[in-house]
């Protein structure tokens, strides 16, 4: 479905005839607190709001069935033959930044309309991408390590002084809501920010928690389209990995993208694994092609105890954490709230899916 088809199925399906207003029907499968859910409600008296909390696809599916009239759908997993159970469904609200768990489904080739909490997690994984950084700069494994062993390190210097966070060159790849904050943060420690999108216009008007990342798109230096994905990366001194995973961006950085990279570059993946070619990772990382990586996704998870990452003293491992924050379910109540009242005026919703590209 191309993106015009998109908002004329928004048209379609948001239009009322003149002098009705039915009850839209809203199910959410997850564990909202019954105050969020009253906020949901409070948008319109037109809204009735149910709440069946499902662990699973299955129950995802026993929860259609059980509420056929169904109209709205907030979840995480997402059944086969959702839309038979729910042949009213019109929009399906994710619990996630991503659709890649989605992109075969039935749903993705109808005219249900798909929106994500893309930009409610830009706060924690922005810090946590400078958390990354600075570990590396700073060698705090290494702290670590001397504090288990009482050891007062010998040749502080040459452990220690290394460059600066400040006249670096942070390299985004994917400018999105993630990666727009990643570069706020970047340019407050006087890092040098670059950016690559799939086009040199300024970022889509997707949803953002006030006072967050880069609206205008103004703070990188320069950005770089995918053609020139080896003349970026050969200027970064840290490469952050932002990208939806799509059948064009798996395995995008492969062998010859780490090697184009500096000896002395970090990377830092909180997208998806499957972005980055694993075995040619731990090769680069072993062989010293890059000084190092943090990781937060993988391609297998949980990250199996025999993956040869957990060995490697310049990996920084974390179990896909990146996200979390004790206000996540706050900031994508916040969200869907705003969807809400959009769907009722006949507006576009915020961080539509476009069908077409997988995100």
């Amino acid at each position: 479905m191309t993106p015009a088809g998109c908002l004329a199925s928004y048209e379609q399906v948001s239009t009322l005839e003149e002098g009705t207003m039915p009850t839209v029907h809203v199910l959410s499968t997850l564990r909202f607190k019954d105050h969020l859910l009253d906020q949901f409600r409070a948008v319109s008296p037109r809204l009735d709001v149910a709440q069946q909390t499902c662990r699973g696809t299955q129950e995802v599916g026993d929860a259609l069935a059980a509420h056929p009239g169904t109209e709205i759908l907030y979840t995480f997993n997402l059944p086969d033959d959702a839309l038979r159970r729910a042949p009213r469904l019109r929009w399906v609200q994710l619990h996630s930044a991503g659709v890649d768990h989605l992109l075969d489904s039935p749903l993705m080739d109808s005219d249900v309309l798909v929106t994500t909490t893309s930009g409610i997690h830009a706060t924690p994984i922005a810090e946590y991408v400078m958390a990354s950084l600075l570990a590396h700069r700073w060698r705090v494994p290494h702290w670590t390590h001397c504090q288990r062993e009482a050891h007062w390190p010998s040749g502080r210097w040459d452990l220690y002084a290394r460059p600066e966070l400040r006249g670096s060159t942070l390299g985004i790849l994917g400018y999105g809501s993630i990666g727009r904050e990643v570069g706020r943060l970047g340019h407050a420690f006087g890092m040098r920010v670059l950016a690559l999108r799939h086009s040199r216009r300024r970022p889509a008007d997707d949803y953002a928690p006030p006072d967050t990342g880069d609206p205008e798109g103004i703070l990188p230096e320069r950005i770089y389209v995918p053609d020139e994905l080896h003349e970026m990366l050969a200027e970064c001194d840290y490469v952050v990995v932002a990208l939806p995973l799509t059948p064009h961006t798996e395995g995008l950085l492969g062998e010859a993208e780490l090697r184009a990279m500096k000896r002395s570059a970090y990377l830092v993946n909180i997208a998806r694994g499957e972005i980055v070619d694993q075995a040619a990772l731990v090769r680069a990382l072993e062989e010293g092609w890059i000084a190092g990586a943090g990781l937060d996704v993988f391609a297998q998870e949980p990250l199996p105890p025999d993956s040869p990452l957990w060995g490697l003293e310049n990996a920084l491992i974390s179990p896909h954490v990146a996200g979390f924050t004790p206000r996540y379910d706050e900031r994508a109540a916040t969200l869907f709230t705003q969807n809400l009242e959009r769907y009722l005026a006949g507006r576009p919703l915020l961080n539509l899916v476009d069908k077409s590209k997988g995100y």
